[in-house]
């Protein structure tokens, strides 16, 4: 979620003065031609598949916090999970109140503990990623301890993590059996342009399909094509429950997406 207008405009210009990680030893001449195609074949891999059974709906804030989810699709859901909250998520209230489940979330950055009125959230004060540790007194763990943690190791889910690109290392970490039993995964990304994060979407594309994909307006960058912007938020649907339609393409934008800052112009587009 969006931690204010100076962090996004200070990561932005980081963006666009430090090169991003390239793999190998390339020489520097090569290097802008490895990181374009690093970049196109993460597109590739997020091209998004029409579901002939799902039924979108949006959930949590009117615009930074809210994602599209496939709102028919999650009947079996018995807990939820959401991940980097800043003091605010509007996305596990509403994933509460409608599923009757508990949520939990996860910040270990920002301890304010939103209040749902007719909800039932469980703030954890710790963050997500690839391996366990304690950092400047911030607890850290992985995806698997948490929901074992919780008594989730086999519960029907749903979650949705923004963690500001420690995503990447914690689905890397990740064994197969945290995926099987999520139902629905919301994630934003955030662009990295590491070889190795192809395999990371591979993985997840065992099992779920790549459902929507929505460009955060907070970070577009006319630089970094095919990509409009660096930060962008994928719905993946467990391939247990999506009913793949082949017959048609998905849909690009939707008409319940929201621009991230309604105060800026807007960057969305196809990936090819």
């Amino acid at each position: 979620m969006n931690r204010g207008r100076l962090w996004w405009a200070l990561w932005a210009l980081f963006i666009a003065l430090v090169p991003l990680p390239i793999v190998g030893d390339a020489p520097p001449p090569k290097a802008p031609a490895i990181r374009a195609a690093i970049r196109k074949g993460l597109a590739a891999e997020l091209r998004p598949v029409r579901l002939s059974n799902c039924t979108f709906e949006r959930w949590g804030e009117k615009n930074d916090g809210g994602y599209v989810v496939c709102s028919n699709l999650l009947t079996a859901v018995r807990a939820g999970y959401s991940y980097g909250i800043s003091g605010y998520d509007g996305w596990g209230c509403d994933a509460s109140r409608r599923l009757k489940v508990k949520v939990h979330q996860y910040d270990c950055f920002d301890l304010r503990q939103p209040s749902c009125p007719g909800g039932d959230l469980a703030f954890h004060g710790e963050c997500v990623a690839g391996a366990p540790s304690t950092q400047d007194t911030r607890v850290f763990d992985t995806i698997e301890n948490q929901f074992r943690k919780n008594g989730d190791t086999a519960t029907r889910l749903i979650m949705k993590i923004d963690v500001e690109g420690a995503e990447w290392e914690s689905f890397a970490a990740a064994p197969d059996s945290v995926f099987d039993h999520i139902d629905q995964l919301v994630v934003e990304f955030h662009l990295n342009e590491e070889r190795r994060h192809w395999d990371v979407l591979r993985k997840l594309k065992r099992f779920f399909y790549v459902t929507h994909v929505h460009f955060n307006n907070f970070s577009c960058n006319n630089a970094l094509q095919p990509f409009p912007a660096w930060a962008y938020e994928v719905l993946f649907v467990n391939k247990k429950i999506g009913a793949l339609d082949p017959s048609r393409p998905a849909d690009g934008v939707v008409p319940l997406d929201a621009p991230n800052d309604p105060t800026t112009p807007d960057c969305q587009v196809a990936l090819p």
